[in-house]
């Protein structure tokens, strides 16, 4: 029986707790962190926050997913089509290289508009396409369908 990589649902901010919980069971947990940076009235501060909110990998054999619903942060597994997700190496690989290089793009052209399909054109999303979601000063949220998830860029209009 081989490892896959399962995805956890853990409560709101328990992302790094039910981690480190794991991990001291010896558990293969993967929590993808980004730097954000905060403001309070005093102050400005960069924070590690998770790249996917409320969400874990963690790599184990079917059989041993019972062991990881005891972790009072877990709330359940990720089910896809009435099976648990499980993602591919690849997929884990290519998250880790964004947590690693950060999100930052270019955009060529015009600014684009909310709903407009596009397609990523550089870095570890190259070549998967979306829709605009969210548009800021200098950030930009695109639905990717194919990995069901909605990613936030950094930008720069060329």
């Amino acid at each position: 029986m081989t490892k896959s990589w399962y995805v956890a649902y853990t409560k709101p901010r328990n992302e790094k707790k039910v981690t480190e919980r794991l991990t001291s069971r010896d558990f293969e947990v993967y929590c993808p962190l980004i730097k954000v940076l905060k403001q309070w009235s005093d102050r400005k501060k960069m924070v590690s926050m998770p790249m996917f909110t409320s969400y874990i990998f963690v790599r184990l054999m079917e059989p041993e997913r019972k062991k990881v619903l005891h972790d009072p942060g877990v709330l359940n597994f990720v089910y896809w089509q009435g099976e648990p997700a499980t993602l591919r190496e690849t997929e884990i690989d290519s998250i880790r290289k964004i947590e690693q290089n950060g999100l930052e793009i270019h955009v060529s052209g015009d600014r684009p508009n909310h709903g407009e399909p596009v397609i990523i054109t550089e870095g570890v999303f190259k070549g998967l396409s979306g829709e605009v979601r969210r548009i800021d000063k200098n950030r930009l949220s695109v639905w990717v369908e194919s990995i069901k998830s909605l990613v936030t860029f950094t930008y720069e209009l060329n």
